[in-house]
């Protein structure tokens, strides 16, 4: 099959850091594009010496190292969905704003990465300003584990009803397409408990709970599949159920490599036995 005979394929874009472990960041976005037969073009944001225990070192990309990458993939390539992960400072994430608003980059996810599931902090208050304030409004939909969503509703959440009434709080304060509040955090039978919100639509989605220790990844994962979906042509709301299937079952075949915290599996049919 020559080049003239290769029907174009969809593309997707993660702007995110690099994860030299492997579980999580560009890493993760590009195998769950590529499950999803998606093209995966990258622009990395900073490169992370990290591992299964954690994390060892990071570095910013510089600025224009970041918005030549995105430039050069959309000016040639084109994208049909992007989804943003961890943006580490202020002047990254506004220049990344500024880039999504110049080249009209639609179908936008954007993973708030701002506190872990644990409860720590990721990146400091002026970029947290500048994530609210430039790039979340040009998301169609933003996905805050627990904590990034108590930020961004500016309630505590501690049930399904507190869950329900920060998807709608961000939902409208930030006229975003969509909210998926995720339960990863929460505790009891909430743990990965999912809220929807729409502006209309109002939904709790649930799957299956997997028990494993090895959940590296997982947040990067679903808003990659998110984005693959999205830029297949399916809606938000499919494109969120599906990916939440798409995860579920990449838990169950989770990797027990390293010392630590394993990522999912993200090709799980190849290590289906």
């Amino acid at each position: 099959m020559n080049a003239q005979t290769i029907s174009r394929v969809p593309v997707a874009l993660t702007i995110a850091g690099s994860d030299s472990g492997g579980g999580a960041g560009i890493q993760a976005d590009l195998r769950t594009f590529a499950f999803h037969c998606v093209h995966g073009t990258s622009a990395i944001t900073c490169v992370t010496a990290q591992n299964t225990l954690g994390v060892v070192r990071v570095d910013a990309m510089p600025i224009e190292a970041v918005v030549a990458q995105i430039r050069a993939v959309v000016e040639d390539i084109g994208v049909q969905a992007a989804k943003t992960g961890m943006l580490l400072n202020q002047e990254i994430i506004f220049a990344v704003a500024k880039q999504v608003e110049a080249l009209q980059i639609d179908n936008l996810v954007v993973d708030p990465v701002m506190v872990s599931r644990t409860g720590a902090q990721l990146i400091d208050d002026d970029a947290v300003k500048i994530l609210r304030n430039a790039l979340i409004p040009k998301a169609a939909i933003v996905t805050p584990n627990r904590y990034e969503a108590q930020i961004l509703s500016g309630l505590q959440i501690h049930s399904l009803d507190d869950m329900q009434a920060a998807a709608q709080i961000i939902q409208q304060n930030f006229g975003v397409k969509a909210v998926l509040v995720k339960g990863g955090g929460m505790q009891g039978n909430l743990r990965g408990v999912d809220i929807w919100f729409d502006g209309q639509k109002l939904e709790t989605l649930t799957t299956k709970l997997v028990e494993t220790k090895n959940t590296h990844g997982t947040g990067c994962t679903l808003s990659a599949a998110i984005a693959a979906n999205l830029a297949m042509g399916k809606n938000l709301w499919e494109a969120v159920k599906q990916a939440k299937e798409y995860v579920t079952t990449a838990l169950t075949y989770a990797l027990d490599i390293g010392k630590g915290q394993g990522p999912v599996g993200h090709f799980f049919p190849l290590l289906q036995t």
